[in-house]
C-alpha cells in the first residue's frame, strides 16, 4: 500500500519573457488604438492614419525597447555594486557579516547549535558566503548578462505586433470611420483575450482582468476620438 502523499505545487512561475510580452503587448494594443481612433475623428484619409500609426509604432517600439534595455542594465549595475560592497564587508567587517549570517539562520528557526554549525560552514568559502548573502540578505539574484538586450527585443517586437492589430483595418478601407469600426471590434476582442491570458497567468480572476484590460483600451480610444471631434475644424 502506497502511504506517500503526493502534492503538486501550483505556484506561479512567470518568466522574464512573459513579463516583457505583457509590457510590450499591452501598450502596443492600447496606444496605437487610441491614436488611430483619434485621427479617425479628425481626418478623411485612412492613408494618413496608416502613416501616423506606423510612425507611432516605430517610435513606441524603440522607446519601449530602450526602456526595457535600461531597466536590464540598471539591474546588472545594481547587482555589481552590491556585490562589490558585500565583498568589501566580508573582507573588512567580517564579524558583522558573521553575525548577520547567524541571524538569518536564527530567523528561519534553527537552534543555536545549528546556527553555529551552518554559519561556520558558509563562511569557510568567500564566494559561497558572498553569494549566500546576496541572495538571502539582500534578496538579489544574479541577473542574466544578456537580459537587457533580450528584454529590449522582446518588448519592442511585442509592441509592434500589438500595434499592428488596431492599425491593420485602415490598410483595406477607404473611409476612416469604417476602419475605426473594424478596428474597435478587432482590438477590443484582442484586448479581452490578452487580458484573459494575462490574468490567468498572474492568478487573478480571468473575467474581471479581461474586462478591465478591454475597458482601459476602450476608454483611451474613446477619449482620443472625442477630443479629435471636439477640436475638428
Amino acid at each position: 500500500m502506497d502511504t506517500h502523499l503526493h502534492h503538486e505545487e501550483q505556484h506561479l512561475k512567470s518568466s522574464d519573457l512573459l513579463t516583457d510580452i505583457v509590457i510590450g503587448m499591452s501598450d502596443g494594443l492600447t496606444v496605437p488604438f487610441a491614436l488611430a481612433a483619434g485621427l479617425s475623428g479628425a481626418v478623411s484619409s485612412p492613408g494618413i492614419i496608416v502613416i501616423a500609426g506606423i510612425a507611432e509604432i516605430c517610435a513606441g517600439s524603440i522607446a519601449m525597447g530602450l526602456g526595457g534595455y535600461l531597466a536590464g542594465k540598471t539591474a546588472q549595475d545594481h547587482y555589481k555594486t552590491e556585490l562589490q560592497r558585500e565583498y568589501y564587508e566580508v573582507d573588512n567587517l567580517r564579524h558583522m557579516e558573521v553575525a548577520e549570517t547567524k541571524e538569518f539562520f536564527a530567523n528561519i528557526g534553527l537552534s543555536e547549535e545549528l546556527q553555529e554549525k551552518a554559519t561556520a560552514e558558509i563562511v569557510t568559502e568567500k564566494k559561497q558566503w558572498v553569494d549566500f548573502m546576496m541572495k538571502y540578505e539582500l534578496g538579489l539574484d544574479k541577473p542574466d548578462p544578456r537580459r537587457a538586450t533580450k528584454s529590449a527585443m522582446n518588448i519592442g517586437i511585442s509592441y509592434i505586433v500589438g500595434g499592428l492589430v488596431p492599425l491593420s483595418p485602415y490598410f483595406f478601407v477607404e473611409q476612416p470611420v469604417i476602419g475605426l469600426k473594424i478596428s474597435v471590434i478587432l482590438t477590443l476582442f484582442c484586448l479581452f483575450v490578452f487580458g484573459w491570458f494575462k490574468s490567468k497567468v498572474t492568478g487573478v480572476n480571468v473575467w474581471a482582468g479581461a474586462l478591465r484590460v478591454m475597458l482601459i483600451g476602450a476608454v483611451a480610444a474613446g477619449a482620443a476620438f472625442g477630443v479629435a471631434k471636439l477640436f475638428e475644424q
